[in-house]
């Protein structure tokens, strides 16, 4: 349904420039972002998982992001009592002109159709292992929050993931909605109102 395309890179890079974000250079950057809490880490718990062999220190995205993936993951639990699976999160550019001499499908590491992951926004999630229905579920989520401007997905191929860019824009419809809060104490844990 989100097929790879050059326009969808050239998406995803508008947003990170319309916001001015860095591309993150190194580890030192990272570690900056992290520490002023513009990216934040990924909460685990009864309805998301991470990758085991995802780097610690890449186990971070913005804040809008963390509660787009929070707000997905408790929606598949509901449908179906199983955990969506992070398979990578944030990137340095470093990290990413190594990936590129492994992975040819890789985006590139600057330019106008540089890797999302280098500024945060976007989470690659686990698709190899869901059933045709559990993808249809999340292709149906994706496909309304994309045509309202929050998200630009892809599914890769080779990867067997959904690569997925949020907008910034997805914090101010999120607080729009008259929908259920849960609780994240830990994260998870229990879905209870508040």
């Amino acid at each position: 349904m989100f097929r790879p395309s050059h326009e969808s890179l050239l998406l995803q890079n508008e947003e990170i420039n319309r916001l001015e974000l860095p591309r993150i250079q190194d580890d030192d950057e990272l570690v900056a972002l992290v520490e002023s809490q513009a990216l934040l880490p990924i909460r685990t718990g009864t309805t998301l998982r991470i990758d085991p062999r995802l780097d610690v220190n890449r186990r971070y995205c913005r804040p809008w992001t963390r509660d787009f993936v929070e707000d997905l993951s408790q929606a598949y639990y509901r449908q179906f009592h199983d955990q969506i699976q992070v398979n990578s999160a944030v990137r340095t550019v470093k990290v990413q002109k190594k990936l590129r001499r492994h992975n040819r499908n890789a985006a590139p590491a600057d330019g106008d159709t540089a890797s999302s992951h280098l500024a945060g926004l976007t989470l690659d999630l686990q698709r190899r292992g869901m059933s045709k229905e559990e993808i249809r579920f999340v292709e149906r989520y994706l496909f309304y929050l994309r045509a309202l401007g929050l998200v630009e997905p892809e599914e890769e191929r080779r990867q067997w993931v959904f690569h997925v860019m949020v907008s910034e824009r997805y914090a101010g419809w999120r607080e729009s909605q008259d929908v259920v809060h849960w609780d994240h104490a830990p994260f998870g844990e229990e879905l209870s109102q508040k």
